[in-house]
C-alpha cells in the first residue's frame, strides 16, 4: 500500500477569498485593456506607439549584440537537447556576460535594461536553446530579484541582488504536489521561532530548484499572539540545513531545464529574510507576475521569428508537382498565419514592456493577455511549421543529421513550446485571472447584490450604486466612433488600417454588451460560467493583438522602416483576428457547455466506463499525487549547482 498525503481541505468560497485578497484592489492608473473590455477603446493610451530613451536604447543594443555573439559561438543548442544538461561554461559565460543581472540595477552589479530589452535578449537566447531562456527568465522574471527590487527593504537588496547579478541562481518555490493555482491549500509551513522562521514541507516543479543558490519560498505562517499569519514570501539559501532535493525532473519539452522536488525539514530562516509583511506572500507574487509574465511571450514572439525563417527556407525549396510549396494555396496560408502572427505577437509583447517601463499604464491585464496569447498561437504556430516540414517535421533533428540533411529542430520546438500553455498560469486559470479583472468594474457596483454572504442592506446600496453606474455606461455602448468612415483616418497609407480600429471599437462595445447582458442572466453563477468567460477573454486578447498591430504597423511607417511590409502584415492579422473573433462570438451563445456538464457527471459517476474497454493501460504503478507529509528526506540530494 503507497502512503498518500492527507489533503487540506478548503471550501470554494474560502479559496476565492484567498485569491481575491491576494488581488491587487485599485486601479489607480487606467489599463487599455480594462477599457477595452468595459467598452471604452481608448486608443490614446498606446498611440502614437510608446518609445524608448535613447540611453536605454544605446545600453540594450550593445547588450544585445554581445549576447547574440555568445549566443552563435557558445551554446550548442544539440548539445543541451542530447545530453538534457546546460553546460557549467555556458552559465559561466552567462554569469560573466552579466545575463544573470538584466534586470537588476548598476547599483547592485547588474546591468540595468528596461523591460523591452531584457525581452529582446531572453527571446534571442531562447530561439538558440528554450532551456537556457527559461532559466534566465525563471531567474530573474519569477526568482529573488524581482520581489527584492518591488518588496525587499533596503537590506535585503544589498545582501541579495549582488549575488543574484552576478553569481547566484534563484528560483521561485510556490506549486506543492497536491497544490497548483489553488494557493488557499498551501500545505508548507513557517512557524515563528525566536529570530526564525521554521520551514517545512515539500515543493514541486521548482523551475531552477535544482541548480538554484537562492530560494524564493511561499510558506504559510500559522496564526498566533504577534504573527497575522497566512501566506508569506521568504528568501531562503538552497544549500541550507535541512534543504533537500529530491529528484530532478524530466519533460516532454525543455530538456536542459533544471526543474525539480525540494523538501524542506526544519529549514531554520532568518526573520530579516521574510519579503514584506506576514500574509503578503500571494500579492507579492502576483504583483510580480504583472510584469514578469511577459517574459514568456517575449520568447513565444522569438519562437515566431524562427518558425517563419524556417517555413520560408523550406517552402521555397520543396518543390511539388512543378511548383514550391509555399504557392500551393494550403501550404502558403499557413505562412502567411505564422507572419501575420508573428508580426502581431512582437507588437503585443513590445507594447506592453514599453508601458511597463514607462509605467504611467497599469498592466496586469495586458502582461495577462499577452501570456495567454502568446503562448496559444505559438504552439499554434510551431505546429503549422511541423505540418509544412511534413514528416522532416516529425523526424528530430539529430536524425536529419544523421542522414545528411539540416538539422532543423522543428519537433522540438513544438515540444519545448507546449509549456508554455501551463506555465505561470495555465491557460485555463488565465481565462479566469483576466476575466476577473475585465468585470472588476461590475464587481466593485454591483458585487454585492450576488454575493449571498452580504445582508439586504448592502444589497440594496448595491442596488442604488448599480442603477446610477448602468445607467450612465449603458448608453454609451450604443453609438461610437467605430460607426463613423472617417475615424481612425490617420491609419491609412495606400493600406487601409483605418477599418480595423473602428472594428476594434465596435467589438469593444459589443463585448461590453454580452458580459453586461450574461451577469444580468446568470448573476452569482457567472463564475462557474468559465467556457463563456473563456470566449469573453479570448476575444478580449484578439481585440488588444489587433490594436498594438496597427499601432506598431504606423510606427514603423512613421519611422520610415519597412513600412509598407508592416501595413501589409498588420493588414492580414486583422482580417484572420476578425474571423477568429466573429467565430467565438457565435459560441457565447451556442455551444454545447451544458451537454459538456452533463457528459462530465456521467463520465465521474463511471456511466461510461465500458468506452474504456479493449485497450491496456501502459502507466505503472503508484499514487496519482506524491506523498508530501512534512519530515526528513529520506533520498539522496540531487541539488548540483553549476560549476559543483
Amino acid at each position: 500500500m503507497t502512503a498518500t498525503t492527507p489533503r487540506t481541505t478548503v471550501t470554494e468560497r474560502e479559496a476565492r477569498r484567498v485569491a481575491e485578497a491576494a488581488r491587487e484592489q485599485d486601479w489607480r492608473k487606467p489599463s487599455f485593456a480594462k477599457e477595452l473590455f468595459l467598452g471604452r477603446f481608448r486608443l490614446d493610451l498606446i498611440h502614437p506607439h510608446p518609445l524608448p530613451d535613447e540611453e536605454s536604447v544605446r545600453r540594450g543594443e550593445e547588450f544585445l549584440a554581445k549576447l547574440r555573439a555568445f549566443c552563435e559561438t557558445q551554446i550548442d543548442a544539440a548539445r543541451i537537447e542530447r545530453e538534457a544538461r546546460i553546460p557549467d561554461e555556458v552559465v559561466a559565460g552567462l554569469k560573466e556576460l552579466g545575463a544573470l543581472g538584466m534586470k537588476i540595477d548598476p547599483k547592485y552589479g547588474g546591468l540595468g535594461l528596461t523591460q523591452l530589452y531584457y525581452n529582446k535578449a531572453l527571446a534571442l537566447v531562447g530561439s538558440v536553446s528554450p532551456a537556457v531562456g527559461a532559466l534566465l527568465s525563471a531567474h530573474q522574471s519569477i526568482g529573488v530579484p524581482q520581489p527584492l527590487k518591488m518588496f525587499g527593504t533596503q537590506e535585503q537588496k544589498d545582501a541579495f541582488l549582488p549575488r543574484c547579478a552576478r553569481t547566484d541562481i534563484s528560483a521561485f518555490l510556490l506549486t506543492e504536489p497536491d497544490v497548483g493555482s489553488d494557493p488557499a491549500r498551501l500545505a508548507t509551513t513557517a512557524v515563528p521561532d525566536g529570530d526564525d522562521y521554521v520551514l517545512d514541507g515539500v515543493k514541486l516543479w521548482t523551475t531552477n530548484g535544482v541548480v538554484a543558490d537562492l530560494l524564493v519560498v511561499m510558506a504559510r505562517v500559522p496564526k498566533s499572539e504577534g504573527h497575522k499569519g497566512g501566506i508569506t514570501a521568504f528568501v531562503v539559501e538552497a544549500g541550507a540545513e535541512g534543504v533537500t532535493v529530491e529528484n530532478r525532473n524530466a519533460f516532454m519539452g525543455l530538456r536542459g531545464i533544471e526543474n525539480g522536488v525540494t523538501r524542506f525539514h526544519r529549514v531554520r530562516v532568518p526573520a530579516a529574510h521574510r519579503i514584506g509583511p506576514e500574509g503578503a506572500g500571494l500579492k507579492i507574487a502576483l504583483t510580480t507576475l504583472n510584469t514578469g509574465r511577459l517574459s514568456l511571450p517575449a520568447m513565444c514572439a522569438g519562437a515566431g521569428k524562427w518558425c517563419l525563417g524556417i517555413a520560408r527556407q523550406w517552402s521555397a525549396e520543396r518543390e511539388q508537382w512543378g511548383k514550391p510549396v509555399a504557392l500551393h494555396e494550403a501550404v502558403g496560408s499557413k505562412i502567411s498565419f505564422i507572419a501575420a502572427t508573428t508580426f502581431a505577437l512582437e507588437a503585443v509583447v513590445d507594447l506592453s514592456s514599453q508601458m511597463a517601463d514607462e509605467d504611467r499604464n497599469d498592466i496586469r491585464i495586458e502582461a495577462a493577455l499577452a501570456k495567454l496569447y502568446g503562448s496559444e498561437m505559438a504552439w499554434t504556430m510551431a505546429d503549422e511549421l511541423v505540418q509544412i516540414r511534413g514528416g522532416r517535421g516529425y523526424e528530430t533533428a539529430e536524425s536529419l543529421r544523421a542522414r545528411g540533411e539540416r538539422p532543423v529542430p522543428a519537433e522540438q520546438m513544438l515540444r519545448d513550446l507546449r509549456i508554455n500553455r501551463i506555465f505561470e498560469g495555465s491557460t485555463e486559470i488565465m481565462h479566469l485571472l483576466i476575466a476577473r479583472e475585465a468585470v472588476d468594474a461590475h464587481l466593485s457596483v454591483a458585487g454585492d447584490l450576488i454575493d449571498p454572504d452580504k445582508p439586504l442592506s448592502a444589497k440594496a446600496r448595491a442596488s442604488a450604486n448599480a442603477g446610477v453606474f448602468y445607467a450612465k455606461w449603458l448608453p454609451k455602448l450604443v453609438a461610437g466612433p467605430g460607426q463613423l468612415p472617417t475615424a481612425y483616418s490617420e491609419f491609412k497609407h495606400g493600406i487601409d488600417l483605418s477599418g480595423h480600429l473602428r472594428y476594434v471599437e465596435r467589438t469593444a462595445r459589443k463585448l461590453a454588451r454580452s458580459t453586461f447582458y450574461a451577469m444580468s442572466r446568470w448573476q452569482g453563477r457567472m463564475e462557474t460560467k468559465q467556457g463563456f468567460l473563456g470566449r469573453i477573454v479570448d476575444i478580449g486578447a484578439e481585440l488588444f493583438a489587433m490594436s498594438a498591430a496597427c499601432v506598431r504597423a504606423e510606427r514603423l511607417w512613421r519611422e520610415g522602416e519597412h513600412g509598407r511590409e508592416a501595413y501589409q502584415l498588420a493588414d492580414v492579422f486583422c482580417r484572420q483576428a476578425r474571423i477568429r473573433v466573429e467565430e467565438l462570438f457565435g459560441r457565447l451563445w451556442s455551444n454545447t457547455d451544458d451537454l459538456d456538464r452533463k457528459v462530465v457527471r456521467g463520465v465521474l459517476a463511471g456511466a461510461y466506463t465500458w468506452l474504456e474497454e479493449g485497450v491496456l493501460d501502459p502507466s505503472g504503478e503508484g499514487p496519482w499525487i506524491a506523498d508530501a507529509t512534512p519530515g526528513p528526506s529520506t533520498r539522496e540530494n540531487a541539488r548540483r549547482p553549476f560549476g559543483s
